[in-house]
């Protein structure tokens, strides 16, 4: 694969910069294993719940493919599935890809795939994952005076896309929902948000303003310190851990600011919790359909 992404020239350039932020953590991104924790708890708490279902993983960037989830889930005696988007706000570059690809994949194993019964509603502002996002912060804080934690510009980031996309999509909205939601249950008076992760190269544009301009904008209000939470991403992988470990601290340090980065959601149990509600309710409305 990286043969043929290396062959377009147009990409080389982001391809080598990615490589290397790769390269920096050791040549592994923790995504995959952190994913499958989620897919783990999940199918912990459905089966607390009485509702033993399988669970598995499948990506569109890198294996075990869409493909291969189905398969196993086949294997294991399923003969219908609902779809769980790993996404928390809605693009056509971050759900609709997703749900194509899932249709695809179930082409390749024919008549013996399971049929797509459901796919799970989107929960970019569930009480659930709003929960997790601000457990997530109050942990970063921990020990901070309430006067400290006032003081410091919250910021909420997600990935960025290309503007014409963004343009056609629910996207930027859902994303200012979400951390406005997460902003009323920490009590904190201000937040903004921010995108991380564009190419540096690109003809087009791309969702603004970044995390190192948001930062920039904070420090000309006279904010000394920063609390950032990347609620457009589920767990700590590469692009999170390089854009706002590496990249959004170096131009905080360069500010004379203080950066905090909370942790992603994770597995933490109301964001699981919140997984679970939206499975059953996706599954009971699949039946009910077809009853």
């Amino acid at each position: 694969m990286s043969g043929v992404l290396g062959d377009n020239p147009a990409r080389a350039k982001r391809i080598a910069e990615v490589s290397g932020h790769y390269h920096h953590f050791g040549g592994m991104s923790p995504y995959n294993a952190l994913t499958a924790r989620q897919a783990a708890a999940l199918k912990d708490e459905l089966a607390r719940r009485g509702r033993p279902l399988h669970v598995a993983c499948g990506y569109r960037h890198w294996t075990p493919w869409a493909s291969d989830a189905l398969r196993s889930l086949r294997d294991a005696g399923a003969t219908s599935v609902a779809i769980l988007i790993m996404a928390p706000h809605q693009s056509s570059v971050s759900w609709d890809w997703y749900l194509k690809h899932a249709a695809e994949a179930a082409e390749t194993l024919g008549a013996s795939a399971p049929r797509l019964v459901a796919v799970v509603q989107p929960w970019w502002k569930e009480a659930g994952y709003i929960a997790a996002i601000a457990a997530q912060i109050t942990e970063s804080t921990t020990g901070w005076s309430a006067q400290r934690f006032q003081d410091a510009e919250l910021i909420f980031t997600a990935h960025a896309i290309p503007q014409p996309v963004e343009a056609t999509s629910p996207y930027r909205a859902q994303l200012a929902e979400t951390a406005a939601a997460a902003a009323r249950a920490l009590s904190h008076p201000e937040h903004a948000i921010a995108f991380q992760s564009q190419p540096g190269d690109s003809r087009i544009g791309w969702s603004s303003p970044t995390i190192e301009e948001a930062l920039q904008a904070a420090h000309a209000r006279g904010r000394r310190e920063a609390v950032v939470q990347a609620a457009g991403f589920l767990v700590d992988h590469t692009e999170v851990l390089y854009d706002l470990d590496v990249d959004a601290l170096h131009e905080a340090t360069r500010l004379g600011m203080g950066l905090t980065r909370a942790r992603c959601v994770h597995d933490h149990p109301a964001f699981i919790a919140m997984l679970a509600d939206r499975v059953e309710q996706s599954m009971a409305a699949s039946t009910s359909a077809s009853s």
